[in-house]
């Protein structure tokens, strides 16, 4: 999960008026399969979905997108992962209201739930690990128009990447772990990549890594975006310490437009 990042801006201010983000790239019913690989192994599979129906949080008309993730074969056996991550988007402005998520991890549990308030730009926070009674609470100022760590691979998928050059920087900055966090996305330009849906014409993203004991250096992350009006993740590659990762998009549907694959002989 932590591949993709919020991206929002950088003043810590209330917002004045709720922004307008227009968006040709996703709509309700969308859902994105993948297979996780590790090395050679398929270690795991993760869905990302946008519900059918539109949900209202805060007053305010949402998609509701979900990843959900876990683990397969010899791995759901050493290292048993049940995850879901859920953000509610507001349609227009493409910024969360509310962020969810339950976390099973061996024995290691956790659910949170964050409640966004943008216009006084603070974060309410509410979780517990195993005891349902050890609630613990908070609340905390965020940056104006700040995303989650699902919300802002949508928002991505809205930037018009035509009028990005190579090379160019995309400052990132989300909320996460009762933490503001900022990361700059490096835009690569465009490449060709294969996938188990097929060859796809991409948009290639590297976020700087900092300096930390999970990854292999700071541009060891490559996110693929499909280079077509969807802009949805089809590929994404990690080398690190332990070996190399690769989260390939196998099947797909309920897209708003059609997927740009490249036609084979």
């Amino acid at each position: 999960m932590l591949l993709f990042a919020g991206v929002g801006l950088s003043a810590f201010q209330p917002t004045e008026a709720t922004r307008i983000v227009s968006n040709s790239s996703f709509t309700h019913g969308e859902v994105l399969s993948y297979k996780v690989h590790y090395g050679l192994i398929n270690a795991a599979e993760a869905t990302i979905e946008v519900a059918d129906n539109i949900h209202r949080v805060n007053n305010r008309p949402c998609y509701q997108a979900t990843v959900t993730g876990r683990t397969l074969g010899s791995f759901d056996f050493f290292l048993r992962i049940r995850d879901t991550w859920r953000s509610y988007i507001d349609t227009a402005s493409i910024r969360p209201q509310r962020f969810f998520r339950n976390i099973e991890e061996n024995h290691y549990r956790k659910r949170e739930t964050v409640d966004f308030d943008h216009t006084r730009a603070v974060a309410s926070v509410e979780s517990y690990k195993k005891d349902k009674n050890d609630v613990k609470r908070g609340t905390f100022k965020v940056p104006s128009n700040v995303q989650d760590i699902v919300s802002g691979v949508y928002f991505l998928r809205t930037i018009n990447f035509d009028q990005h050059r190579p090379g160019e920087v995309i400052r990132v900055q989300g909320f996460f772990d009762d933490e503001v966090f900022s990361m700059d996305v490096i835009y690569k330009g465009r490449e060709t990549v294969e996938t188990k849906a097929g060859i796809v014409r991409a948009l290639r993203l590297v976020p700087k890594m900092p300096s930390n004991k999970l990854f292999r250096g700071e541009n060891a992350i490559s996110v693929y975006l499909s280079d077509d009006r969807n802009k949805i993740p089809v590929l994404i590659q990690a080398e690190m310490f332990v070996g190399s990762v690769k989260v390939d998009m196998y099947k797909y549907q309920g897209l708003k437009n059609r997927l740009n694959l490249v036609a084979s002989n």
